[in-house]
């Protein structure tokens, strides 16, 4: 993810899973290098899906990643929350098709077991002195992918597919979908460090309000993306100038930028004009219910690494969106506090804050 990062491109392509030339929209962050054999055992690989597979994989790498030694912990108290905005619904499409041609004695009997979002919890479980917390998404099948391009909720720079996510740019035409998973190990701090754990930064405030006023479109004056801004500041017992870092939302659709540069601005007052900014959905693209968890573990290693990530395509700024976005080649910057946005459909909204921790990894 880091290198990704680093390296200042996309991973936004022309989709190739599947004959995208229906509909409007042709390019997306696909994962194509992935093979759950590698990672898992056969009889596993087999009863997962591709959701499935994402979600267990991510977490045996943050597992692996934090030294955490998952056989010899009392493992009633080790828990996993995963969000999800579509779960292991591709994999229904696909099931469906089967009994449309061949009957239900061809469907996968595991189907019901695969399906439902929190499946992704149940595939990785347990309760609670450690959580494996994060998001899962694998929506890119046929009729997922075509139902937000029936919306017209997705860019159609079908030509550039790695320019077509530009969060912030006045040229944007709407959000890149995207796969993947990233899984987190949450734990507290005096049992991370008695175990010799790397730690990457400590989660201080969390706030989430609803907009309450429209499923797919967010209110223009940023009113209640703000207050869950403020939410998460007076939950981390910080005030606003004490924000290094924002991690915007940045879904790059014409109406989200421009909500959430007001958000921005109410919430954080008059430093709003100065305090970094990236949205860096324009490199991984938008993996719904799974990408703040993407932006978070980014927010951690920038805070860790001092480093922030750049906002990529933004070549003509809009002046709707009047931020100190972070563009070029990044930004090296030593940083104490980060805030990261993430605002959905149906108007809920959520931010994190995070601190960095002077034990690095």
């Amino acid at each position: 993810l880091w290198n990704g990062l680093k390296s200042g491109r996309s991973a936004v392509r022309t989709l190739d899973r599947f004959d995208p030339s229906p509909f409007r929209t042709h390019v997306a962050a696909q994962v194509n290098d992935f093979v759950p054999a590698d990672h898992l055992e056969a009889k596993r690989a087999r009863r997962l899906d591709r959701f499935g597979h994402f979600v267990v994989v991510a977490s045996q790498y943050a597992a692996a990643d934090s030294g955490l030694e998952v056989a010899r912990e009392d493992r009633s108290r080790i828990g996993a929350m995963m969000g999800s905005a579509l779960g292991g619904i591709g994999y229904a499409e696909v099931q469906f098709a089967r009994y449309l041609s061949e009957g239900i004695k061809s469907v996968d009997p595991l189907l019901a077991l695969s399906v439902f979002a929190g499946s992704a919890s149940c595939n990785v479980a347990g309760r609670a002195d450690v959580m494996f917390a994060g998001g899962v998404e694998a929506p890119l099948f046929p009729l997922c992918f075509g139902s937000f391009s029936l919306i017209r909720a997705m860019s159609t720079r079908n030509l550039a597919p790695e320019r077509a996510s530009r969060p912030f740019d006045a040229a944007r035409d709407g959000f890149v979908m995207a796969e993947g998973a990233v899984v987190l190990v949450l734990e507290e701090r005096a049992r991370a460090v008695a175990r010799g754990a790397p730690i990457y930064g400590e989660l201080v405030g969390y706030g989430t309000t609803s907009d309450g006023s429209h499923m797919t479109a967010p209110r223009q004056d940023g009113r209640e993306a703000a207050r869950a801004m403020r939410l998460a500041l007076e939950d981390a017992h910080l005030a606003p100038h004490e924000v290094d870092y924002v991690n915007a939302h940045a879904s790059s659709t014409p109406l989200n930028d421009p909500a959430e540069t007001l958000a921005i601005r109410a919430a954080l007052g008059g430093i709003a004009s100065i305090v970094p900014v990236s949205g860096t959905k324009g490199h991984h693209g938008h993996a719904l219910g799974a990408t703040g968890a993407w932006e978070i573990a980014i927010s951690a290693l920038a805070l860790n690494r001092s480093w922030i990530p750049p906002t990529l395509n933004l070549e003509l700024r809009d002046d709707a969106c009047d931020l100190a976005c972070v563009t070029g080649d990044g930004e090296a910057r030593a940083m104490e506090v980060a805030i990261s946005n993430s605002f959905g459909f149906g108007g809920i909204n959520a931010s994190i804050v995070l601190r960095r921790e002077e034990w690095r990894c």
